[in-house]
This record gives structure tokens, sequence and C-alpha cells, in this order.
């Protein structure tokens, strides 16, 4: 007990009854029943009904007590008349009455209201965030955050794993995003980097004789934002352990994953020995390597069948003479859907860039035949081929795109998700995890014409290191894995590559001179010089972990204090401008163009 109360606004219940308590918090909202003011005073813990008659010296208090202010409220617990209890509350069957008030703190008229769970413009929500967090709702989701991460820390711990803390001041290296820079005031002209991830230091870690790390990391990356990522920064649980292999890492991570999803939600998880699979096989089957694996639509490969004479879709057969590929998505049982379906989807195509998606439904009278605008094209022999090489069945439908493999992957892996939405067959009661695995070491840069790391720089090739072909370096593998779950990329990881002789090869593939990996990544090529353990690890992220926990799909619903899309901090005002006096003390001159 102290000054401002004996319990907080969720503990007390008939068995507190004639007691007299101090209960302090924020006035939720009031009613006026003239004779009586009732008012729902709300803490961090929950929510108590109070009542005043007209008669008390407090009354004119509350009633010029604006929503949000903080109250003390000093009263007796008495039972509410039948029926007027509120089941939703667990101090539903009592209220206190009061006999004196203190307003700790008054509120001005709220920019936006704390009570019920409306939309409002992110731009109020984030500039007013701190009100925006006393919402049941984004409350409730930063309380499963902190529960989330410690279950995390205590499960690492648990599997052996020890908890240790990297720099915040490093150096920039090429991560794949831009990093932010920090000016040195006594190393004038140099600037520290703000880590994009600890990917170095934790291979240092397992170089210096450590076997198992951790961290709860803050990550710090300049790059645009989407709905599962935050500009500025976020945070990760990066791990990495010593003397591993692939399988190691998964099954580390399976553990956690398993035991962490089944602690905070009922749903499925569909295979808690998660599926592999390997890149080109994710690519060609969903379009993507982040597949959402709820969705039960699977792309098939179906270019041969446009070079059979009794398909006369002249369109597609002419691309496909040109190098283009044909794929198609099959519907099952989608005969009845009506034509607007089908519309839609091929309207949804075109606005998206594509030139549409053709499609056709089979049907059975006397003869097999395909019904639609391009049904026509195809013969009935034809069709019995799609029907025995894609397992398609009489009532089912084939959506179909042409061109360029990069075009259609991307199309196709659109349209999957889409036409799975319109027809509802995304089971949203599970939990899809899988790894993607054998990445490419390297991918064409068509736009650079170069060739450049598909992923991570650091990964260790596959296969006998002595009998890589490193004069066809696209066809190497790499030990590189994504962790994804229902669509949305957790993690990559890698086993690492620790022999400096085979980084220096790997890298001036991909255009970096000896001297350029030495400034870059002086301090780990220089101690894998030293004795390297084989190591390898993943980082996946706390924030989408917590976003699909939660049941949300905008990752700033469960941060407590994101940036904007245009990475600004409207609350506290970040980015803002800098003094000269400071400026000139870091050696630092302004010379910005206006457009």
């Amino acid at each position: 007990m102290n000054k401002y109360r004996t319990h907080n606004c969720s503990e007390l219940t008939e068995k507190e009854v004639n007691q007299n308590v101090y209960l302090s918090g924020w006035l939720h909202r009031k009613r006026d029943h003239g004779n009586l003011l009732f008012i729902d005073l709300r803490d961090h813990y929950g929510m108590t009904q109070c009542v005043i008659e007209n008669n008390n010296n407090f009354f004119p208090v509350l009633e010029k007590s604006k929503p949000e202010s903080v109250l003390k409220i000093i009263g007796k617990v008495v039972k509410r008349s039948s029926g007027t209890e509120n089941k939703d509350l667990i101090t539903g069957k009592i209220e206190i009455l009061i006999e004196s008030v203190e307003v700790l703190s008054d509120a001005k008229e709220l920019p936006m209201p704390v009570f019920g769970e409306q939309d409002y413009p992110e731009d109020i929500r984030l500039k007013y965030r701190f009100l925006d967090l006393r919402r049941e709702e984004m409350h409730k989701n930063m309380i499963l955050r902190s529960k989330i991460i410690s279950f995390i820390r205590f499960e690492m711990l648990k599997l052996g794993f020890l908890e240790y803390q990297t720099p915040i001041l490093t150096s920039s290296s090429p991560e794949g995003a831009r990093d932010f820079l920090v000016p040195s005031r006594l190393n004038p002209g140099k600037f520290y980097a703000l880590p994009q991830a600890p990917q170095q230091f934790k291979q240092l870690i397992m170089v210096s004789g450590f076997d198992k790390y951790f961290q709860i990391a803050p990550c710090f990356r300049d790059e645009d934002a989407r709905a599962d990522r935050s500009p500025g920064e976020f945070y990760q649980l990066d791990l990495e352990m010593s003397f591993v292999e692939q399988e190691d890492v998964f099954k580390i991570v399976e553990k956690l994953m398993v035991n962490l999803f089944k602690q905070f939600s009922s749903k499925k998880i569909l295979h808690e020995k998660f599926l592999r699979i390997p890149y080109e096989e994710s690519m060609k089957k969903y379009g993507t390597d982040k597949p959402d694996l709820r969705n039960p639509l699977i792309i098939q490969e179906v270019t041969d069948l446009f070079k059979r004479d009794d398909v006369k879709f002249d369109i597609f057969k002419k691309l496909v003479k040109s190098g283009s590929i044909v794929r198609a998505i099959i519907t099952k049982n989608t005969k009845d859907q009506p034509r607007s379906f089908f519309d839609n989807i091929d309207k949804w195509a075109k606005e998206q860039g594509a030139s549409g998606l053709a499609y056709f439904t089979l049907e059975k009278d006397k003869e097999i035949k395909g019904k639609g605008p391009v049904g026509k094209f195809f013969g009935e022999d034809s069709l019995k081929e799609l029907m025995k090489n894609c397992n398609v069945e009489i009532g089912d439908s084939v959506f179909l795109a042409c061109g360029k493999k990069r075009e259609i992957e991307k199309i196709l892996s659109l349209a999957r998700d889409k036409i799975a939405q319109d027809l509802d067959i995304i089971n949203k009661d599970q939990f899809a995890f899988c790894w993607i695995v054998d990445y490419p070491m390297y991918e064409f840069d068509e736009n650079s014409k170069k060739i450049i790391f598909s992923h991570n720089p650091f990964s260790m090739p596959q296969g006998n290191i002595k009998e890589l072909n490193f004069d066809k370096p696209l066809d190497i593998k790499a030990y590189q894995y994504d962790i994804v779950c229902n669509g949305i990329e957790l993690s990559s990881g890698a086993i690492r590559n620790h022999i400096p002789e085979l980084m220096y090869k790997l890298f001036s593939i991909a255009g970096y001179s000896e001297k350029e990996v030495n400034e870059k990544f002086s301090g780990m090529i220089n101690a894998f010089n030293y004795g390297a353990p084989p190591h390898g690890g993943i980082a996946p992220g706390i924030d989408r972990i917590i976003m699909l926990l939660a049941g949300k799909e905008n990752i700033r619903e469960v941060t407590l204090f994101p940036m904007n899309q245009n990475a600004q901090d409207l609350m506290m005002q970040a980015p803002s401008e800098i003094n000269e006096s400071q400026l000139k003390e870091l050696g630092i001159k302004k010379d910005i163009k206006k457009n």
C-alpha cells in the first residue's frame, strides 16, 4: 500500500465488499445520470467502475474532469445491484462508491479518442503514440511483445546459449541496405555506422571460442518502409553456433519456434518439422521464395503443351518459340464460379502490369473441352494431356501466364495469393513454417550486368571446396537458408565461410579486390587467420514474429514507437535540424541543394 493505491484496477472482487480502498488511474469514460455520475477508472491492469452521488463535494470535480485525466479515488467497495454486473470485467460485480477525488494530472482535449478501437489516421496515431498505446488493443500488443521476448530469452538459455551484447557504433559494411552513419568528433572526416546486423561481431564471438551466442539485437537500416518492415530500426533474435551443420541450426530454431507459437497461440502448426524446400523448387511451384503454404494452389509448368499442333493459341505459341515459358494455376472445382470472378482476376493481373491471365474451365459433355475465352484453342487430346500432367479434373479452371521466367514468377506468385483470397481457401487458423534451402551463391544483376551475391556474402558454398567450378559461379549453391511462416520471411541464415582464401576467391567473383575485402571486413578476415571454427547461425525478426502471433498485418501495430513511411518519428520530431555549432564541432558543412 502507498498513498496512490491499495489495489490496482483489476483486483477488486466481491471479497473486498465494504473495504475502503485507494485507486489511481486514467479517467477512461464517464456517464452522467443526473444525480449519479459513473466513471470507468483504468490503469495498466484493467478497469473499475466508480460512482459518485451529486451531493458529494467532489461531484463538480469529476464533472469538469476530461477523459484521460489522472485521478486518485478513495472510496468503499460495494456490490453492484442485480442486472448491472459486467461479465466482461474481472471487477464487474463490484463498484467503488466514491468518497473523495484527487486530480493528479489534468488532460487537455484529446486529439484522438482512447475509448473504443476505431481506426484513426496513422499520422495522428504516431504523433500521439502515448495516447494510441493507451488503447486496449495496442496496450495488449505491447504486453504480448514483452512476454514473447522474455520467453525467447528464457528458451535460448535453456538451449545452452549465452547472451552477449555487440557494439552499436561500428564500421560501414555492405549488408544489402544503406547504413545510418554517425560522424566521429575525435576523428574528423570519419564516420561510424550503426549495425545493419551484428553479422561480423557474432562470427567473431565464435572465433573467440564461445560456443553458442544469442542477442535480442537492435538493427539499423536506412531503407523504405513496408507493412512487414519498419524503416530505421528493428529487433532480431541473433544467434550463432560453432561446430554445426545446417540441420543443427534448423533443429534449434524449430524447437524454439514450435514452443513459442504453442505458448502464445492456439492456432495449429501445420508441420512441426518444418518442410525443406529448395529455392528453385519454391520459385517454380509458388513463384516466390517466401511461399504461404496455407494456400493449396500450386503453379504448374505447361510450356510443352503449347508446342502441340492441336493447340491453336497462337499468341502464346509464338512467344514460346521466341523463348518464353507458360505456367498455370489450377483451381479445383470452380466451374460454378460466376464469369465476374474470372474477369476480375484477369483485370487485376493487368493492373499489376501483366498482359492479363488467360483462363478456361474444363467441362465434359460428349467430349472434353475448355469453357471460357481461350478454351476453344485447345483440342481434346491436349486437354487430356493437361489433365494427366497437372492433375486437372472436369470442373477445374486453368489460369495461364506467358512470358520471361522472372515476369511469370512475379505475376503468378501474386495471382496465387489473389485467387486464394477471392476463393477464401487459406486456412487462417494455421501457422505454416518452412525452410527455403539451396540458394544460389550468386545471381546475375540485369541492371549492372554483373555477377553479385544473391544473399549473404559470408555463406559457405556447398560441395567439396577443392572441386568447386569457379568458372561457372551461377551454378554454385550455398549453405544458405530462409525461414518463412505464412508467406512472411522471418529471417535469412547460413553456415558461414570461415576460410580466408576461399572468401577472397568468392568475393573476387563479385568484383571485390583482396584490398577491398581487407578494408571492409578487416576485423573478421584477420581473425579467420588465427583459427576459426566452422560456424553458422540465423537471426529471426522479433517484430515479424510478434506480428504473426498478434494476428496483425502491419508491423507498426506491435512496435512501441515506430517511424512513419518516410522514416520520421512524428512524436519526437526526428530527424531534426542540427545547429551550426554542433556541425562545426563535427567538422561537417551542410550543402543541400533545394529542388
